[in-house]
């Protein structure tokens, strides 16, 4: 459909970008048939949008749906977004213009696609002046915000059990960030969830999403925090002694599916000078070291407690700090033991924090024939699988439904070869959402 970019002070093509107010709530979050994302794409001194212009007959002779059927070049109408200055207040730019507003809306509307910074989205965009650049945020379906995302978080050739456990938990991620009062919900890079927008899509992960359609985990009659890592290395970790939060279905337990991926057992050897350099960064003062020593784990093998011992005297870092010494030395996860010093040894298994799913054990599991109900029972005890309803006016959305995940019987897996994932498109390394 064509649109019309606009603002107070007249109109500029073909596209349409509506001048909205700074504090913009968007309507269509109350829409009780889709939940609608608002995801932060892009950000700095300028943003180029572009928008496709549908094409309309030329001629009375030729009906619009005979043009439509016929290969049609692609038109797009470009436009450069800036602001006027860094004072608050400022206006954004269209091509150095002033826009007249602090803001600009391009809704989404069936079959929308814009282009921000040469990445095609589905769905419109919000421009926002914001501390003197642009803040592009793609307004989105979240069934297709899920396209984006759920293939750059796991290998889209993986088994549907896999696939399906992850757009399950992805869409319940984001569904538990929905906030109207805030400007997005939620980001595209790593420190939330990885999206790509249309570039990610892939056949497999499309239909994994669509088999699983507006479902979410929950706790509580609320959407869970489903947090996932690559590899558990055989022992799921607890939220409380990673974050310092207990969750209950975040427990530490053995996990006999996530034992054979490719990061199941590593060893690195860090430099004492960088030793030196991060215990100094945990505020650590014991001068030269003379020493680096496990001395407390958690129920999951990871420590809880490591001592250093100097010239100037002894320290020690505690907590969920002690997995974060172990991560900055360079260790795929803080499942690992410690020993010798210059070099200091690190030996450990999987990869990432270890709290909720394990994207290894979930393709094992898969592999051993269990859906993706059973995959999330088993990361995710004592939660229940429901669905989005509605959309609350001014808050997040309202779930129905509700039944207990299943758990799958535990039993000792074989020992597959697991291929690395082709292509740098996927985190091999992946964290997990919400985590450093």
């Amino acid at each position: 459909m064509p649109f019309r970019l606009r603002s107070r002070r007249g109109s500029w093509g073909h596209c349409s970008l509506s001048a909205l107010g700074a504090a913009l709530v968007l309507g269509a979050l109350s829409d009780a048939k889709a939940l609608t994302v608002r995801v932060l794409v892009s950000s700095g001194q300028q943003v180029t949008v572009r928008v496709p212009v549908t094409p309309t007959p030329t001629s009375p002779l030729v009906a619009p749906s005979v043009l439509a059927g016929l290969p049609q070049p692609q038109a797009m109408n470009t436009w450069v977004v800036g602001t006027s200055g860094r004072q608050p207040g400022a206006h954004l730019t269209l091509g150095g213009q002033d826009a007249g507003n602090t803001a600009l809306y391009l809704p989404p509307a069936p079959g929308s696609v814009v282009e921000i910074n040469g990445r095609f989205y589905r769905g419109g965009v919000l421009l926002r002046a914001q501390d003197g650049g642009v803040q592009a945020i793609n307004v989105v379906d979240v069934e297709d915000y899920l396209r984006g995302v759920v293939p750059a978080e796991m290998p889209s050739g993986w088994p549907v059990g896999a696939l399906a456990a992850q757009a399950v938990i992805a869409r319940t991620y984001v569904a538990a960030r929905i906030n109207p009062a805030a400007p997005y919900d939620t980001c595209a890079t790593e420190s939330c969830q990885v999206y790509r927008g249309m570039d990610a899509e892939k056949p497999g992960t499309d239909a994994a999403i669509a088999a699983t359609a507006s479902q979410v985990i929950a706790y509580g009659g609320k959407p869970a925090s489903t947090y996932f890592s690559s590899d558990s290395g055989g022992f799921t970790a607890s939220s409380a002694e990673v974050w310092g939060k207990e969750i209950p279905y975040l427990a530490a337990k053995a996990d006999p599916f996530s034992t054979s991926g490719p990061r199941s057992r590593w060893r690195l050897e860090v430099p004492l000078s960088k030793v030196q350099t991060v215990a100094s960064q945990f505020g650590v003062k014991v001068g030269d070291l003379r020493s680096v020593s496990v001395t407390r784990v958690s129920e999951s093998g990871r420590p809880q407690e490591i001592t250093l011992s100097g010239a100037a005297g002894v320290a020690r870092i505690s907590g969920a700090q002690a997995g974060g010494f172990v991560r900055a030395l360079g260790a795929m996860s803080s499942r690992a033991t410690l020993s010798g010093l210059s070099p200091l040894i690190v030996e450990g298994s999987g990869a990432g924090h270890g709290v909720g799913l394990s994207q290894y054990g979930a393709l094992e599991l898969a592999r051993q024939g269990y859906d993706y109900m059973h995959v999330l029972g088993f990361y995710y005890p004592g939660t229940t699988l429901n669905r989005l309803a509605r959309v609350r006016e001014g808050a997040g959305p309202v779930l129905a439904g509700g039944r207990p995940l299943p758990a799958p019987a535990l039993r000792s897996p074989p020992e597959p070869s697991f291929p690395e994932p082709a292509g740098p498109s996927w985190l091999a390394m992946r964290a997990g959402p919400g985590v450093p």
